[in-house]
């Protein structure tokens, strides 16, 4: 678990956005501090992080629809504070509670926006086929004041990719569904990158995220506390495969400690777990394990999650130790030899403003 040092990452040609340091506070309080990250490009990017994070405030600073007080905010290599014009138009926003007409029916919500984004020819069939890509088809008709909230959030994904937009910005965007919308909605967002369409996902929701980000960014008190692909991750931190072994009798589990090609060995209530050189190893070890008669009830192998990853952070952050190992000292890929101090207390972002509309 030795993270590589270096000079602060810079700009590529793949990153579709790259924040550099970016700070802003609300009043007194803290809202980003520090923030730097990239956005690779056809990608989902998925800002990871409790409530108040900053994750929505890094949302608008993107699309200029927020200006930093501190730092530098590159999206399609353009400043979105002076350049927001040129920016905005190739955004598609959802926020976590979208801005929707009410008293207009879905589809002249859908109409409306393509107008305003100025989508050329006949709008009626692309606004069907938006909504159809998000089941919402069949309601269309009806006034969106009687929608249902998940409703609500099917009608803004369709909105948002009505101007066929090359960056889509989806905050909670599972807020309110069934477990089964959910999982479409989700599937939905990896068919949008497979289009060439670049994606940034924020949640707090760590089993939503897993499986579907491409690049994760782990959030917290307004600064990314670790940056990298899920890959990337799960070698940082468990650089060497570790295996579960239990059996009836545990005590047989110790011999494993003086094995060759074993770096670690702790045995607890559950069982024992076992850290190797290389995973091709494990056969020969379970199959002596028998020949001295143990009887073994499990072998597992450890597949690491972001939930794994999550807790460890979070236990690093509060100078625990992980229950899977010691938490070594981190140096995250921007060059910082230690993780953050923490911040002022968090905050709940301010509103977003309506993100309908091409600013």
């Amino acid at each position: 678990m030795h993270p590589s040092a270096g000079p602060p990452a810079g700009p590529t040609t793949t990153s579709l956005v790259t924040l550099d340091d970016v700070g802003h506070r609300f009043g007194g309080a803290v809202a980003l501090s520090g923030l730097s990250f990239e956005v690779p490009r056809g990608r989902i990017t998925v800002l990871l992080g409790p409530n108040g994070a900053g994750k929505t405030t890094a949302f608008r600073a993107i699309t200029g629809a927020l200006v930093p007080d501190a730092g530098q905010v590159r999206t399609f290599g353009l400043d979105p504070d002076r350049q927001g014009h040129l920016v905005r138009p190739r955004c598609g926003v959802v926020s976590a509670k979208p801005a929707l007409y009410d008293r207009l029916s879905g589809l002249d919500n859908l109409v409306y926006s393509a107008e305003l984004y100025g989508v050329e020819g006949e709008l009626a069939p692309k606004v069907r086929d938006a909504a159809g890509r998000f089941g919402i088809a069949e309601a269309l008709d009806q006034a969106v004041g009687g929608y249902s909230t998940g409703m609500k959030t099917r009608l803004a994904l369709a909105r948002s990719i009505l101007h066929e937009p090359e960056l889509l910005l989806f905050d909670e965007p599972t807020s309110g569904l069934d477990p089964e919308s959910s999982h479409a909605v989700l599937e939905l967002i990896r068919e949008l990158t497979e289009e060439g369409r670049t994606v940034v996902m924020c949640t707090h929701l760590l089993a939503e995220a897993e499986g579907l980000a491409d690049h994760v960014v782990m959030m917290e008190g307004g600064n990314a506390l670790l940056s990298g692909s899920p890959d990337e991750l799960t070698l940082r931190f468990w650089p060497r495969p570790v295996v579960h072994l239990d059996a009836e009798d545990p005590r047989v589990l110790d011999r494993v400690a003086a094995w060759p090609g074993v770096e670690a060995y702790r045995r607890d209530p559950g069982g024992a777990r076992v850290e190797l050189t290389d995973v091709a190893s494990l056969p020969e070890l379970i199959t002596s394990l028998c020949a001295d008669g143990a009887r073994l009830t499990r072998v597992e192998p450890h597949t690491p999650s972001l939930e794994d990853l999550y807790f460890m952070i979070r236990r690093g952050r509060d100078g625990a130790s992980a229950p899977d190992g010691p938490l070594a000292p981190i140096r995250g890929r921007w060059g910082r030899s230690e993780l953050p101090a923490p911040q002022l207390p968090s905050v709940l972002d301010p509103p977003a403003h309506h993100d309908g509309v091409a600013r």
